[in-house]
């Protein structure tokens, strides 16, 4: 791979070097915006969301009156002109510079703002619907929103040449595809109703999984948390454990906040959020130091994003080698005993597979059932073909048809996800592109080290995050998803590697 390291005696007036101080600019402003997220997130109080608003839209303003500048086209076109006089990273760099202001440019600043206005005032709402069953409070405001995702979508539709839907996936997959997604989701929808049944057999023919009794304390499940994070490697000096309604990761890579949720009636739920919220950590942490600041430098799509957390969470910290190491742990952290809290039952008790009505509490095998649910869905609200008063039957039916249930309140059905109600539009598939990105990283790993799964038997995840690291966090935007997959693996995404993993962890005798 390219040496990362930048030219360090490039022109401080060349037009490159201009554009990386631009750049260096805009992404503190977006640091900030994180930054001020993740607060009204977790601890502002209630009476500061009008200003908090108003703050995230001036600021959203600015970000993008500043990337969007003729000095910024200017620069990007002479810059790109010079192309010898740069490094492969610079190019690099470049090419992601050019893709982030080509996508602003097809927005007006006053969209811009009223996106993040009425994403800020239909969140808000949501709190309190989903809290209290009540999809017609926050109906307005979500339908305010969808009319605006709407104009965004055509207006990058058109400078793409992208369909709507593809025009608002490229925020969060670069070259992503609808096409493809529904080639690969066909594949998976084609596959998974027969092995559910198989599993759910499977399943009842062994002894039951166990629930360890409570209660366990938020503080005990706090510190549990911390325990494995450090020992994933989180480094606490640069980072934060908190509680919010959703669990997220945010911040900077100097400073990742990560956030779960506890139910001190069962203590498993909270523990994988957290470790799930862990490897999107580790991610931010070891993308590319010299690169902080530049699109380079940034994460590489939410694909790559979602799998560095599924990565840890289903692969390795669902699996039988790193429970038979933390059972102990467990036990000992709330002073349990008994067969409910033996490795056995820890690992049934993880790999349980159910039909349910949560997608972040869902299992596994019927996870990517959620996924192609509301990315259907969404599809179609921002294609215009279903609006926003259709969208509780439509979940309720979709539930029925993939999952074989009917959500019998709307907190239970659409209302769960903060998504859409926050803007993000366009994001959903992928959480189940990740799932198979994460199989395939997982098990080229694995071939290529022999020495990663014993270690983590051990609680010793030195040598995964060595290979992490190495072939995915340190690439950073260098190359494409695509390239990054096969470099590291062999091949493009395939979803038979999932399918695979799928069938030796439930189907095994």
């Amino acid at each position: 791979m390219p040496d990362s390291t930048p030219i360090k005696d490039a022109a401080a007036s060349s037009p490159y070097a201009r554009l990386e101080q631009r750049f260096r600019r805009l992404n503190a402003l977006s640091e900030a915006q994180e930054v001020l997220h993740w607060d009204m997130s977790t601890v502002m109080p209630r009476g500061g969301h009008e200003a908090r608003a108003e703050q995230l839209a001036e600021l959203a303003a600015v970000h993008h009156a500043l990337l969007t500048g003729a000095e910024t086209g200017d620069l990007i076109a002479a810059a790109t002109a010079e192309t010898d006089n740069l490094n492969d990273w610079q190019r690099a760099n470049l090419r992601e510079i050019t893709r982030r202001y080509v996508k602003a440019t097809a927005l007006s600043e006053d969209l811009v703002t009223r996106l993040s206005r009425a994403a800020s005032a239909c969140e808000a709402v949501w709190r309190d619907a989903r809290a209290a069953n009540d999809f017609k409070a926050v109906e307005p405001y979500v339908a305010e929103l969808l009319v605006l995702v709407r104009e965004k979508a055509r207006a990058k539709a058109d400078v793409l040449g992208l369909s709507l839907y593809d025009a608002l996936l490229a925020d969060y997959e670069p070259g992503g595809r609808s096409a493809e997604i529904d080639a690969v989701f066909g594949e998976l929808e084609a596959f998974l109703p027969d092995f559910l049944g198989e599993v759910l057999e499977h399943q009842a023919r062994g002894p039951g999984a166990v629930l360890p009794a409570g209660p366990f304390p938020e503080e005990k499940q706090k510190a549990l948390g911390r325990r494995f994070m450090e020992m994933l490697g989180f480094d606490f000096h640069h980072g934060r454990l908190d509680v919010s309604l959703h669990p997220f990761c945010g911040g900077t890579p100097d400073d990742v906040r990560i956030t779960t949720r506890y139910d001190e009636s069962d203590f498993t739920s909270a523990l994988m959020g957290v470790l799930h919220e862990t490897g999107h950590a580790m991610y931010e942490r070891g993308l590319p130091k010299d690169w902080r600041g530049q699109p380079v430098g940034h994460a590489l799509g939410m694909s790559v994003h979602e799998s560095q957390s599924l990565l840890v969470e289903m692969q390795v910290c669902r699996s039988r080698t790193f429970l038979d190491f933390a059972a102990p742990v467990m036990r000992e952290t709330f002073g349990g005993e008994g067969p409910a809290w033996e490795a056995d039952n820890l690992f049934r008790l993880y790999t349980k597979v159910e039909r349910s009505f949560i997608r972040v509490d869902a299992d596994e095998v019927t996870y990517p059932a959620h996924v192609i649910l509301r990315y259907r869905l969404e599809k179609a609200l921002i294609e215009g073909d279903m609006e926003i008063p259709d969208l509780p039957g439509a979940w309720n039916d979709g539930m029925e048809r993939l999952l074989g249930i009917l959500p019998p309140t709307d907190t239970l059905g659409c209302l769960q996800d903060i998504h859409w109600y926050d803007g993000a539009w366009g994001y959903f598939p992928t959480y189940t592109l990740g799932a198979m990105t994460a199989a395939q990283l997982y098990a080229a790993a694995r071939n290529q080290n022999p020495e990663i799964e014993p270690a983590i038997g051990r609680g010793d995840f030195a040598p995964l995050m060595a290979w992490l690291r190495a072939n995915v966090h340190g690439k950073g935007s260098f190359e494409t998803a695509r390239d990054l997959l096969i470099a590291a693996t062999g091949e493009p995404l395939n979803p038979k590697v999932f399918e695979n993993h799928l069938r030796t962890r439930y189907l095994a005798p």
